[in-house]
């Protein structure tokens, strides 16, 4: 019977484990499915570290805890009724125990913070970057720039949601924008996230990155896309009447398709520019 009962329990777990990994495959393209179980597909160094910090030492601890309160408060019930314990004990309390109940505590948040800081820093210590993209969160859409480099000319545009009325086939719903930011995959990119009006939240679960973007103030991320795809976020701020509809929408694509995404983009600033100069000069 015991035999019986851990094999059952085994198959429980594993149960869950399968469900999990199909809910984590199901994510990769970068946006979580209906009734998902678990976080978006990681596809950054900093994804992979919240993901093991969640999965590999924070949900154990939490179960541990769990089932020894549940466990603890089973116990309490049947051993301390008034049915089983008539005459209640007069101890006020247990030196020892009071010791364990503060120590033990103190022990778990140092192992949890360990790892904790060192994901922390690892999130806000930006690395050599090989390209820098600024975010400007406005209401209520998100604005991109490019910077001038050494080998092109700087470039910006503005990313809005697509409307209902205009999605094609293979959008999505609130997700897909009109333009898309692309990044090429492999490299690491700097990003500068600001705001022009109130509060917004740069979010995208897949790269591991979710940075506030502030008036006035120039806030620094990164990450390091590891697969080509789309991948999708969201304004996490109530950042006002349409908040839920200024979606992020990033492209990862090899080096050489982003050199041609990046100088179509270039022509097109230089040609508005040199537009907008005929104009003034018409004047």
């Amino acid at each position: 019977m015991k035999q019986a009962s851990i094999q059952s329990w085994g198959a429980a777990f594993a149960g869950v484990a399968a469900l999990v990994t199909s809910s984590a495959a199901l994510a990769a393209a970068g946006y979580a499915d209906p009734g998902q179980i678990g976080m978006q597909d990681a596809v950054t160094p900093v994804a992979h570290d919240i993901h093991h910090l969640h999965n590999v030492i924070l949900m154990p601890i939490i179960t541990i805890i769990t089932l020894f309160v549940a466990a603890l408060l089973a116990y309490v019930i049947l051993k301390f009724n008034d049915k089983a314990n008539p005459t209640p004990s007069k101890t006020t309390h247990h030196t020892g125990l009071e010791v364990a109940w503060t120590v033990i505590p103190v022990m778990i948040l140092v192992v949890i913070a360990i790892p904790s800081f060192r994901l922390l820093t690892k999130q806000i210590a930006t690395p050599a970057s090989d390209m820098t993209v600024k975010v400007t969160g406005r209401q209520w859409y998100w604005s991109y720039d490019y910077p001038k480099t050494d080998q092109a000319a700087a470039f910006g545009f503005d990313s809005l949601m697509k409307p209902e009325n205009e999605l094609k086939e293979g959008d999505i719903r609130l997700l897909s924008v009109d333009n898309e930011a692309v990044v090429p995959v492999g490299k690491t990119v700097k990003l500068l996230v600001t705001s022009s009006d109130v509060i917004h939240s740069f979010t995208i679960p897949s790269f591991g990155v979710r940075i506030d973007a502030v008036p006035g103030r120039m806030n620094e991320s990164w990450f390091k896309a590891e697969k080509e795809g789309i991948y999708y976020g969201q304004c996490s701020k109530i950042c006002g009447k349409d908040h839920a509809y200024m979606p992020i929408a990033f492209r990862v694509v090899s080096e050489q398709k982003y050199a041609e995404w990046a100088a179509a983009h270039q022509k097109k600033a230089e040609a508005a520019k040199a537009q907008s100069a005929d104009a003034s000069a018409a004047r």
